[in-house]
């Protein structure tokens, strides 16, 4: 057995499809667990972070390593990069479905909204309207801080009662309190915009 396992290391098998598997699922590993740890930075996991970032480390330096003893190998170099394009799209998947932390929703709508804020509050969505002047004339808008793992039903309302109205979604860092209270947060730039006639 152990002759036969050295033989498999040192064959052609092993050096131009084995070796170049193991350091495409090794890249997708750590590039999935790096999108991971940035998205618990973001959202102050700060526990979290630090311990996928041990692993995605490991990870990697086991890539490396064999990517130093072949470098005689181009197929290790492509799969090195088809690995890395392939982990971010899978961390991109995985931080989806994780769907960490909060968004602020901003929806703004041709007065009067009021059956669209009473849709929402029906479902225990805390809401604050503001009354704001648009090209169209006098509108409302509606500010509401929830867990991203809700942003889909929240839309479906939005198009539900009202859609024609304009909407964004940006990622928040805190929320102080309450998750209904919109004081003391930090935001990043919008992450989407919807309808541009409300």
């Amino acid at each position: 057995m152990p002759g036969s396992l050295s033989q498999l290391l040192v064959s052609p098998v092993f050096a131009w499809v084995i070796l170049p598997i193991l350091i495409i699922l090794a890249r997708i590993c750590d590039v999935s667990l790096d999108t991971i740890r940035i998205i618990f930075i973001i959202n102050g996991k700060k526990y979290l972070a630090p311990f996928l970032g041990f692993f995605e480390s490991l990870i990697w330096l086991l890539a490396i390593t064999q990517i130093m003893q072949h470098l005689t190998n181009p197929v290790c170099y492509i799969a090195y990069a088809f690995g890395f394009g392939l982990g971010t799209y899978v961390g991109m998947l995985i931080e989806e479905k994780l769907a960490v932390g909060y968004a602020i929703i901003r929806v703004i709508t041709k007065k009067p909204a009021n059956t669209l804020i009473e849709a929402l509050q029906a479902k225990n969505y805390r809401t604050t309207t503001v009354e704001a002047e648009g090209k169209i004339g006098k509108v409302d808008v509606i500010f509401s801080i929830i867990r991203r793992s809700d942003i889909n039903h929240f839309i479906e309302i939005i198009k539900e009662f009202n859609p024609a109205a304009f909407y964004t979604v940006e990622s928040v860092r805190s929320v102080s309190g309450d998750i209904g209270s919109i004081s003391k947060m930090i935001y990043y730039p919008k992450k989407s915009v919807h309808n541009l006639n409300p």
